[in-house]
């Protein structure tokens, strides 16, 4: 028997994954809680689990050995994009108008700083505008190749002709001996502003993935496995990881990537809805929706035969648009550890703040027990109670004295809101405090959760439980209910979050995005078909017409009731709690790769724009011939390279013509679009670098 290792690392778990190759059965499972400031402790702290768990197998003792594959999903690309971390990058921009860009602010989408405009580019057809400056571009690479961890390259219609591109890569690697990225083999798509953000932001993360993919070998070594690791990409495939060190932006949203093709492994070909069987007009075509309800968020996505979604205009991250086609998910900070509270008006609150559950919290420091007793029976009203703060890690930058002393006092273990306001001159002075240094990750705060409403009804039982209960008597005596009714509010609360964040995915891509506070009407038919109608005349029902797969350790907890008020089939697969995990691992490696042709002299020639340059033809036909004879080859080599075995290619071609007037019926040639793509499934032999293949060797990193 060979297995396969699944690794997630998610906003609250790490979850890890026996998969046996042959059957496709999750043989082991395991969660850790994610060690944000380290991922690689958490890592390791699931992997010992996962193979703790399995001592029960027969052979249990050769399951190390039989690990031929290892699959990291990992949320370091999208948290260090969403968090502004990242190495110091040198931006080369190459034929871009620097007073053009300050002139409508572009220069604050460029990632960084350190920019260096150079003479040069190419036109819309891959004409050369300027002749490169190789002078200003040596000059810039010595002067900063002490100073910079990684360049980033992009140049003005790069991706029509990217020798430009490709002489400055070259100086790097003569001069500086750095990591280098060029715009023109991230993507092919036009827009020079968001190209040059994409490929600056993927200079930047080089560093930091290539530091966890070392710690997680380490962490394999100390293992005895020796099996190739692969990581997972955001639109669910996998590359090798030497692949995804050079290329580490396309691993934003790998998690709810992973996720959706979980969903579906583990749930297997859907059967046809109950709404399909009442109405056989409605064929699904294999689609569903799939929701992961996790510790910090609620990822929403679209399945359509095992293939999530994906977001053509590339995924957006911390505020960041990338040219990135990664899984087209809704995500809202909705889950298990959702902060509870009321506002000023008694309404009960749900997120999207996370916080430590009170109940974790008092596992790991008991002594909170105390102060939640000595609150309750202090018998006072407040939103600082049922709060604490606590020390996370060590700030990267300087602190106030102010700041100081209080990080200083968190070293003796978690603190109540309540007593820290109590204590300070001000205390609206030190709420803003606590919330920059939140904002800044240096401390975090504990609170009642969905997480503890649980504990307290009974339903999920993982930690300190009396903890759980004192906070919830706290927060039900403020809304005057009895405790455990209370906490049905809470659990009701976050399933109905979880049904109107589903209607608002599916009508955001139908027709647009809702906005439920400007639209009182539309709210009122979502609060009545969820809740149902009470003394009004008009009642509601919505119906979801795709089955609903749902995953995450809680679903069971929140997703049925949401299930029956959209009156759609639910599916709730075995091991749904750790299908980010199987989802790392059921990927396949796919590539793909774009070409155009465009038209020149109105039509007497076609020129090919390919990755190495420009080549022109006198006949269409002829550059679509020459493009496969390239392409074809191109595409299975990088599928290789990305750590597949098998490959098998595809072509796919769009002529892009438009009429020249209504009515005439003739038609202007815009051009052709050539996709090819490649897939095959991992190759789980042995590490690439000990043994790889030779023919994606020849080409090189």
């Amino acid at each position: 028997m060979t297995v396969a290792l699944g690794i997630d690392t998610g906003g609250t778990y790490t979850d890890a994954v026996l998969v046996d190759h042959a059957t496709g059965e999750v043989r082991a499972a395991a969660k850790a809680l994610t060690t944000r400031y380290d991922l690689s402790i958490g890592i390791g702290e699931a992997m010992a689990a996962v193979f703790e768990a399995s001592q029960r197998l027969p052979k249990s003792g050769r399951l190390r050995k039989s690990v031929d594959l290892v699959a990291l999903s990992t949320t370091l690309a999208t948290n260090a994009i969403a968090e502004g971390q990242g190495s110091p990058v040198c931006l080369l921009l190459i034929g871009y108008d620097r007073e053009l860009m300050e002139q409508y602010g572009f220069q604050h989408e460029l990632v960084t700083d350190d920019v260096v405009y150079l003479r040069g580019g190419h036109d819309v057809l891959g004409n050369e505008v300027a002749p490169l400056d190789e002078d200003a571009a040596r000059e810039a690479i010595l002067a900063r190749r002490d100073r910079v961890e990684a360049f980033a390259v992009s140049g003005y219609f790069g991706v029509r002709n990217p020798t430009h591109e490709l002489r400055v890569r070259a100086l790097i690697e003569k001069l500086a001996n750095l990591p280098v990225t060029c715009g023109h083999e991230l993507t092919t798509r036009l827009n020079a502003v968001r190209r040059a953000t994409t490929v600056a932001l993927n200079a930047r993360l080089i560093p930091l993935l290539r530091e966890l993919i070392a710690t997680v070998r380490q962490t394999l070594d100390e293992q005895g496995i020796t099996a190739p690791l692969m990581v997972v990409k955001g639109d669910g495939s996998l590359v090798r990881a030497e692949w995804a060190m050079q290329r580490p932006i396309e691993t934003i949203l790998s998690g709810p990537a992973a996720s959706a093709v979980g969903a579906w492994h583990l749930a297997g070909r859907p059967a046809v809805s109950s709404v399909e069987r009442r109405d056989p007009s409605i064929n699904s075509g294999h689609r569903v929706w799939v929701v992961d309800v996790g510790g910090t968020t609620t990822d929403i996505a679209a399945l359509s035969d095992g293939q999530p979604r994906l977001n053509s205009e590339g995924a957006r991250v911390g505020g960041w648009r990338t040219m990135v086609e990664a899984v087209d998910v809704h995500t809202t900070g909705l889950g298990g550890d959702s902060h509870v509270r009321f506002d000023r008006e008694r309404r009960l609150l749900i997120g999207p703040r996370r916080v430590v559950p009170l109940c974790l919290l008092a596992s790991e420091h008991p002594e909170v027990i105390g102060e939640l007793r000595r609150q309750a029976t202090a018998q006072k009203k407040g939103d600082e109670l049922v709060q604490f703060v606590i020390s996370w890690r060590r700030p990267a930058n300087w602190l106030s004295d102010e700041d100081a002393a209080l990080l200083h006092r968190l070293e003796a273990g978690p603190q109540s809101l309540a007593s820290l306001i109590r204590e300070a001159r001000y205390g609206w002075l030190l709420r803003r405090r606590i919330e920059a240094l939140e904002a800044r990750r240096v401390v975090q705060r504990a609170g009642f959760t969905p997480t503890d409403a649980l504990h307290v009804l009974g339903r999920f039982q993982r930690w300190n439980a009396e903890a759980s209960r004192l906070g919830a008597e706290l927060l039900a005596a403020q809304a005057g209910l009895p405790t455990e009714a209370f906490c049905e509010q809470v659990v009701r609360g976050t399933s109905d979050r979880v049904a109107t964040e589903l209607v608002s995915k599916v009508l955001e891509d139908e027709v647009g995005p809702p906005d439920w506070e400007r639209e009182p009407s539309a709210a009122a038919l979502l609060e009545r078909a969820l809740n149902g109608s009470r003394d009004e005349d008009l009642s509601c029902d919505l119906t979801l017409r795709r089955p609903l797969v749902a995953i995450g350790a809680p679903v069971e907890a929140y997703v049925p009731r949401a299930a029956e008020r959209l009156h759609t089939e639910l599916i709730i697969p075995p091991h749904a709690e750790v299908a980010n995990a199987v989802g790392a691992v059921a990927g396949g490696v796919i590539q793909r790769l774009r070409v155009l042709i465009s038209s020149l002299d109105g039509g007497e020639r076609f020129r090919l724009h390919l990755p190495d340059g420009v080549h022109d033809f006198a006949d269409l036909e002829q550059a679509v011939r020459y493009a496969q004879q390239v392409m074809f080859d191109r595409a299975e080599v990088q599928a290789r390279q990305a750590g597949a075995g098998q490959v098998e290619v595809q072509m796919a071609r769009t002529d892009r013509q438009a009429k020249i007037a209504a009515g005439w019926g003739q038609e202007f040639y815009l051009g052709t679009e050539l996709v090819f793509t490649a897939v095959g499934r991992p190759s789980p032999a042995r590490r690439w670098g000990v043994a790889g293949d030779s023919k994606a060797d020849d080409l090189g990193n």
